[in-house]
C-alpha cells in the first residue's frame, strides 16, 4: 500500500468492504496509467466523499457526475470552451505536452483537484492542479493527489481557492453506500 494511503487510513478508517479495480482495463479506456497513490486509495476506499466535501472520482461510478473516465472528457470540454472564449490558462500548461486529469470534485463550489500530467512524467510524479470552478484561479500543489488531500484534511495544506473547512472529525462515506444504499 502506498504510504500515503496508508497514512490517510489512519486519520480516516476505512469500510471494510473494497473493491479492488482491474486497473489495466481502466488505463486503456482512459489511454493513460494512473498514479500508483490514486489506484492504491480508490481499492481501499472506493470513490466517494472525505469530509462531506472532498469527492474522489472513481471508475464505473453509478453516478456519471463522480466517474473518472465521464468526468475526463466533460471537464476537458468545459476548460477548452472556457479558453477559447478568453479565460486564462494555468501558467503550468504553457510546456508542451503537459494536460489536466481531474481526480476529485469539491462540493459546493464547483472546484476540481487536477494532475498536472506530462508525457515525460510518470503518474507517480504528478502533482496537484486545483481550480475554483467558479473562476479563472488556479493553485499549483507540489505533491501527489493523496498527500494533498491528507495535507488539507490535517490543515497542513491551505488553499485560498477552495472552501474546504478543516475538522476536528474525518469521515468518508463511499459512493456505494451513497448511491446503491
Amino acid at each position: 500500500m502506498h504510504p500515503d494511503v496508508k497514512q490517510l487510513t489512519q486519520l480516516v478508517p476505512p469500510s471494510t468492504r473494497r473493491s479492488p479495480r482491474a486497473w489495466p482495463g481502466v488505463e486503456a479506456r482512459l489511454g493513460t496509467a494512473l498514479p500508483e497513490d490514486f489506484r492504491d486509495l480508490v481499492d481501499m476506499y472506493g470513490g466517494g466523499v472525505f469530509d462531506e466535501t472532498i469527492w474522489v472520482l472513481e471508475p464505473d461510478c453509478a453516478d456519471p457526475d463522480y466517474d473518472l473516465l465521464a468526468m475526463k472528457d466533460e471537464r476537458a470540454e468545459v476548460l477548452a470552451g472556457l479558453w477559447e472564449i478568453g479565460e486564462p490558462r494555468p501558467e503550468q500548461l504553457a510546456a508542451e505536452g503537459t494536460g489536466l486529469l481531474p481526480f476529485a470534485y469539491i462540493e459546493g463550489s464547483g472546484a476540481y483537484l487536477y494532475w498536472l500530467t506530462d508525457t515525460g512524467t510518470r503518474p507517480e510524479d504528478w502533482t496537484v492542479l486545483a481550480n475554483a470552478g467558479r473562476g479563472p484561479e488556479w493553485e499549483h500543489h507540489p505533491m501527489n493527489g493523496t498527500r494533498f488531500i491528507l495535507s488539507v484534511l490535517t490543515g497542513a495544506t491551505r488553499s485560498g481557492i477552495l472552501a474546504i473547512p478543516p475538522t476536528g472529525d474525518h469521515t468518508f462515506d463511499s459512493n456505494s453506500d451513497i448511491f446503491e444504499g
